[in-house]
């Protein structure tokens, strides 16, 4: 198997794909030996299938199933960092996944949200503020909601215009 790059997985995959190479492997991983995992392809068949296992490094030298093929491809890979903080409630599109239980970490979502969706002293109509929010949720009106009842957007009485909440100044 290919020991670096980003295609490792390939040799593996494709070797996977080939339905004769997968009941060969297949019949190597459930204990038979080589000659009868390979008595059905013809012997040209035979060493193709063998050289696609060998480069996939599903079969040791002495034709056994290398079952480890898969845990040292797993190794190789890097790991993708775990997000945290709110970043685990959004989508790797930026999209909402989900609300924290936490009623912290719900403000401190939704205050990321807010201030994705307006900037200081910009006003939206109820359209407007509805276009915004559909980028990051299908539930605009929930979300609506829950932004203008933490007191992070307000709106206008009859509905008509939100805005952010202007931060206090800061106490001396």
């Amino acid at each position: 198997m290919e020991r670096s790059g980003d295609g490792q997985w390939r040799p593996l995959v494709a070797a996977l794909a080939n339905d004769r190479v997968r009941e060969v492997f297949a019949r190597l991983t459930l204990g038979a030996d080589a000659d009868t995992a390979l008595e059905s392809p013809s012997p040209s068949r035979r060493r193709h299938v063998v050289e696609t296992l060998r480069r996939a490094g599903l079969i040791t030298d002495d034709l056994r199933a290398d079952g480890d093929a898969f845990a040292r491809l797993l190794a190789s890979a890097p790991a993708t960092p775990r997000p945290a903080g709110v970043e685990r409630y959004l989508a790797r599109d930026g999209r909402l996944a989900g609300y924290p239980s936490s009623p912290n970490e719900r403000r401190e979502l939704l205050t990321v949200l807010a201030r994705r969706v307006l900037r200081p002293g910009e006003v939206l109509d109820e359209h407007g503020i509805n276009e915004r929010l559909a980028a990051l949720t299908d539930d605009v009106a929930v979300l609506r909601r829950y932004l203008v009842d933490h007191e992070l957007v307000e709106r206008t009485r009859s509905g008509t215009a939100y805005a952010l909440v202007a931060e206090p100044p800061p106490s001396e």
